[in-house]
């Protein structure tokens, strides 16, 4: 993705913004375009959307956006919106399936911090136990669905009927060809509902999120031990990793940090804070694929602050 292509996405996001009467506060605004910058330039490949609004409108306003900004430019053809019961998330369908197959490889390794124990303890992926055997199962379900480049096309993705954007006769095309965007697979303008998959499961959302969004370090409990795992995480000391990061920005413009992604580990896991052996290689990982997005971005850095006791929600 060029400099030039990072502004067209931005143009058209604006403009489709205003077409669809989305009024976003601009903190709210500069969010969507940072994760949106993020998916398109391969730096995430899952963000979640909790700004904007609440589901069900927050989910029509997203996928009215993308279909309309897939009619503007290509840029936007590998976005979707995603479901997971009352969470919902932008991906990047190809990012999400390399994602997916390099988590199956334990590529690169997650830690889980296994919130049932108190103290918490620190587990590796690799560790088997029922809670990690079940997000697996979830994975390769996962990979079922998206395309790979191991030659799987993916199988028919699992639409629900949040909603339909509204199209009027000008926005179709005079030709009768299929506009960017339009189609059936991964391209449809449908949300992609995945709550079945961990519907019958006891592992919990805050883990396959943590997973998805690409965390280093994944809290790890089950549905039947929520409240153990609230407790064990409220009545300790916490690291907050935020990776901080900077856009390229046309000539005579103010560029600002932003935050990328935030995520939590107690304190007593990661003494060392952004010394700890795998938030290095975390943060090399990082930059690794930020060098082929230099056009867009401009620095990166990772941020650790400490948070004390305190109530927490999972």
């Amino acid at each position: 993705m060029e400099f030039g292509d990072s502004e067209e996405a931005l143009k058209a996001l604006d403009k489709c913004l205003s077409h669809i009467k989305w009024r976003l506060r601009p903190s709210a605004k500069r969010r969507l375009e940072i994760d949106i910058q993020s998916l398109c330039t391969g730096l995430r490949p899952v963000v979640m959307v909790d700004y904007g609004g609440k589901m069900p409108e927050l989910g029509k306003h997203l996928c009215t956006l993308l279909h309309f900004a897939r009619k503007e430019t290509t840029i936007f053809l590998q976005l979707r919106v995603m479901v997971i019961e009352d969470m919902i998330y932008i991906i990047h369908v190809e990012g999400l399936a390399e994602h997916i197959s390099l988590s199956l490889n334990l590529q690169p390794q997650i830690f889980f911090v296994d919130l049932e124990q108190d103290p918490p303890k620190m587990i590796l992926h690799s560790e088997q136990n029922t809670a990690t055997s079940e997000l697996v199962a979830i994975q390769k379900q996962f990979a079922l669905l998206l395309p790979s480049n191991e030659g799987n096309t993916g199988s028919s993705l699992p639409n629900t009927a949040m909603t339909a954007p509204n199209v009027e006769a000008s926005d179709c095309n005079p030709h009768g060809c299929t506009l960017a965007g339009e189609g059936s697979g991964f391209e449809s303008s449908e949300p992609i509902d995945m709550s079945n998959i961990v519907k019958d499961t006891q592992i919990t959302l805050p883990t396959i999120n943590g997973w998805l969004l690409g965390y280093p370090v994944v809290y790890l409990f089950t549905k039947d031990r929520v409240a153990d795992a609230v407790f064990n995480l409220s009545t300790k000391s916490l690291h907050i990793y935020k990776i901080l990061i900077r856009r390229q920005e046309a000539t005579g413009r103010k560029s600002s940090e932003e935050e990328l992604m935030s995520f939590t580990v107690p304190y007593e896991l990661s003494q060392r804070a952004d010394k700890e052996p795998w938030a290095e290689a975390f943060l090399t990982h990082i930059l690794a694929k930020l060098e082929s997005c230099r056009q867009i971005w401009m620095h990166l850095r990772m941020e650790v602050s400490e948070c004390y006791p305190q109530a927490i929600a999972l």
